[in-house]
């Protein structure tokens, strides 16, 4: 029989259950796909915002979005598009009923257990197919899913003990693959970012213009130290790495800014006797003032405009 046998609502940054269904299927097959349901919720922000896992008999979907994740258990022959279409439903009612603030302060397991009841009544109209097929636009359900079809997660990337081995994050586009390196959006731009952006560039030109001026002195004079020369292009490359972390998403971004710091700081130790006080100030401070906004500008959260 094709039916929908359980859900549940999970925070994607620690897996924690906000709410789930009741159920009373306590075969051995449901029992062991929760096992399947503990495990990604583990690795929840690893994974795109539209995945399906199928463990033969049946299937796990889910979706994620604002730092919460919606997943289903359903028999393997429930079709595939009124699976996301209920899984977009308890989405826009979960996002309507209950703000992020709650979301994100929540501390224990089911804090938001009343939203069952919606579960389960949406369940129940999901599971009478034939009288919800008639009031629903299947066509516009299947163009989506063929457009933006979801991540096909094998049984092969679940570990036994860990969860997933080694499956990285990526913005995901639909393709059905992850690629091996994150690239998410970052959140809007504020203006001080802009600035930090701004005096970033500046500093590195400075450093470039004072870099070649060194050049022209050591071709005109020997005694010049060439050292000098690599301290001004390694902090005119440090002031332009800080711009790009600033633009875009990397892997250990926060902990590149602050090396990228830590290296213009050296830069202009040893530029001590080329630079006044306030050159030095005005360097070393851009870079801290650079730093703190790539730290402020956070990835963004996968916005809930998908009509699945």
């Amino acid at each position: 029989m094709s039916m929908i046998l359980s859900a549940s609502v999970v925070r994607v940054r620690d897996g924690l259950p906000l709410s789930a269904s009741t159920d009373y299927d306590q075969s051995t097959g449901v029992q062991e796909c929760r096992k399947y349901f503990k495990m990604l919720s583990k690795k929840l922000s690893q994974l795109p915002d539209r995945c399906t896992l199928r463990t033969g008999q049946y299937n796990i979907n889910f979706i994620s979005s604002l730092g919460v994740s919606y997943m289903m258990l359903c028999t393997e022959n429930y079709p595939s598009v009124l699976a996301f279409c209920f899984l977009d439903e308890l989405q826009k009612e979960f996002i309507t009923t209950y703000n992020m603030m709650k979301t994100n302060t929540a501390v224990r397991p089911y804090c938001f257990i009343e939203f069952d009841n919606f579960i389960q009544r949406t369940k129940q109209r999901y599971n009478n197919t034939r009288s919800l097929s008639t009031k629903m636009n299947l066509a516009d359900m299947q163009t989506e899913i063929k457009l933006r079809p979801p991540y096909q997660i094998s049984l092969s990337e679940l570990g036994s003990a860990n969860g997933f081995a080694h499956l990285s994050a990526a913005e995901y586009k639909g393709t059905g693959k992850i690629s091996a390196a994150p690239h998410q959006r970052l959140e809007p731009v504020t203006l001080p970012g802009i600035v930090s952006f701004v005096l970033s560039l500046l500093c590195g030109a400075l450093n470039l213009i004072r870099g070649f001026h060194a050049i022209e002195s050591l071709l005109q004079n020997e005694g010049e130290d060439f050292s000098y020369v690599i301290a001004f292009f390694l902090g005119t490359a440090a002031c332009l790495y800080q711009c790009y972390l600033f633009v875009y998403y990397t892997g250990w971004r926060n902990a590149k800014s602050f090396l990228t710091f830590g290296l213009i700081c050296l830069c202009n130790m040893y530029l001590y006797e080329l630079r006044n006080l306030w050159q030095l100030f005005f360097h070393v401070t851009v870079g801290a003032f650079s730093t703190l906004q790539i730290r402020l500008r956070r990835p963004q959260g996968k916005s809930p405009d998908y009509n699945v």
